[in-house]
């Protein structure tokens, strides 16, 4: 069983760690007080407050959304004690620019971490310092990508692809009389890929959603994928396991989340719903009700400022993200209306993944800008290395060359046109582009102006021409 996840050092330096967490001292923001609305919180006891980050899990691929092969029990244990969001997305389906935005209320364009592993700008608050404000000792266990550290004032674990040895000693800790609230990010490295050789599935009877190519290649694969979910299924598990030997109960908010969709086409690196949608599940015994589901359009944006209320702080102003603990109370059944998504390049990469997108997601509709559309689309599925998705995806170019579906499906996904629209109750899978359909003029014109209008409102041109010179797409040429 491939258990990729951290811990730390063994019990000597776990125990060690652990010390010198109760002595972290908080640390102060730059700039003085929040200044904005007042706290809706239920009580005045500051939760304790555990988020969990898996890495490029599908919204689809757990038990308790549908799924009939993947086993995720813990997950779906989990999902009856808390309230299920159906309608969650990231902002950035990447691994930094997705974190960045979720530790900071602000849009790649207004936080600088456009492209993967790319750092935030300077004098920017994150939500380690918030907290610690608050009077939270902040602990990161696991995989980062928060850079630089500087700016995300963390306790950081290393990891370690062993057991969960330091987390339980976290928690064992924290617990204790007169001890700060703990705000623990649990970030597990799965499921991103390398995936580790498959263990109790059968590549047969996997399931394939329609943008995917049927090969003994793609079915081996995806049943590699389903073991990685269920190894960080368990993790979750021993997690939840060790927060119940503790006492973290009724005082205890606890997230589940994950940084973007799978690193499958369609998937990570794009705006279609399975790069951007993700799962999320919140349990907070006595504030938020269990095995409970909510169509509420949130993104990771608004995790922020939703946690610096439920610990009774005040939302600054000038966040993108806005708190959703309303409906984590039952107090709003509806948050948002829209969702802006956008993915810019993975630098690391001078001849592949660099392609610009923006895109609008309503109830019913998403509307996707592909900046420079004359590019072949390629990421590290296309172009790295076999574990990166290569493997399989040569079996598609080679089933293209015979079938004409396939031929379609590849064909698609390189080349996109300047603007796609799709109707998400008719075509969830995004495989019906309707942006050139005379029905659907006016419906264009308004996506477009107000994707104009979003990215003059963002600054998002100038963040643009730092990594595409000569992008041809300028917003005040189109007004």
């Amino acid at each position: 069983m491939n258990f990729r996840f951290f811990t730390l050092l063994g019990s000597a330096g776990a125990a060690l760690v652990v010390l010198g967490l109760l002595a972290f001292m908080p640390v102060k923001p730059s700039d003085g007080p929040f200044e904005k609305q007042s706290s809706t919180r239920p009580n005045a006891a500051l939760p304790h407050i555990i988020l969990f980050i898996s890495d490029d899990h599908g919204y689809e691929d757990s038990g308790f959304a549908g799924a009939k092969v993947v086993r995720t029990p813990n997950l779906d244990a989990l999902a009856k004690e808390s309230l299920r969001f159906t309608h969650a997305f990231c902002n950035t389906p990447n691994c930094v620019p997705s974190r960045a935005v979720l530790n900071t209320g602000l849009m790649p364009a207004r936080n600088g971490a456009h492209p993967n592993h790319s750092k935030i700008n300077a004098g920017i608050k994150t939500l380690p310092v918030y907290m610690q404000t608050l009077g939270y000792q902040t602990i990161l266990a696991g995989k980062d990508h928060v850079w630089p550290r500087s700016a995300y004032p963390y306790v950081y674990l290393k990891k370690r692809d062993q057991d969960y040895q330091v987390i339980d000693s976290v928690l064992a800790a924290s617990a204790k009389p007169n001890q700060k609230p703990l705000f623990l990010v649990v970030a597990t490295d799965n499921p991103h890929v390398p995936w580790p050789n498959l263990e109790g599935y059968d590549p047969k009877t996997v399931d394939l959603p329609p943008f995917m190519i049927d090969t003994d290649v793609t079915r081996e694969v995806r049943a590699k994928y389903f073991t990685d979910v269920t190894d960080m299924d368990k993790t979750l598990g021993q997690c939840l396991a060790s927060m119940k030997k503790y006492g973290y109960g009724d005082n205890t908010l606890f997230i589940y989340t994950t940084d973007n969709g799978p690193q499958w086409p369609h998937g990570k690196w794009n705006l279609y719903d399975q790069g951007i949608r993700v799962p999320m599940l919140v349990r907070w015994p006595g504030r938020v009700a269990p095995n409970a589901t909510t169509d509420a359009m949130v993104p990771l944006l608004d995790i922020l400022p939703t946690l610096l209320e439920a610990s009774g702080g005040q939302v600054p102003d000038g966040l993108d993200g806005r708190s959703f603990l309303p409906v984590l109370l039952g107090q709003k059944n509806a948050h948002r209306d829209t969702i802006f998504t956008t993915y810019t390049a993975d630098t690391r990469y001078g001849n592949f993944n660099y392609y610009p997108i923006r895109s609008i997601r309503t109830r019913g509709l998403k509307y996707i800008m592909n900046l420079e559309p004359d590019r072949t689309y390629t990421t590290h599925i296309t172009n790295a290395k076999p574990q990166d998705g290569r493997d399989y995806w040569e079996s598609w170019l080679e089933k293209a060359k015979t079938d004409p579906k396939a031929a379609k499906l590849v064909h698609d996904y390189q080349h996109r046109p300047a603007e796609e629209l799709y109707d998400l109750d008719k075509d969830p899978y995004e495989l019906t582009n309707l942006a050139t359909n005379p029905a659907n003029k006016s419906t264009m014109v308004k996506f477009r102006q107000a994707m104009v209008n979003w990215m003059e409102d963002q600054n998002d041109q100038d963040g643009l021409t730092r990594f595409f010179a000569n992008i041809k797409y300028n917003p005040k040429a189109n007004k």
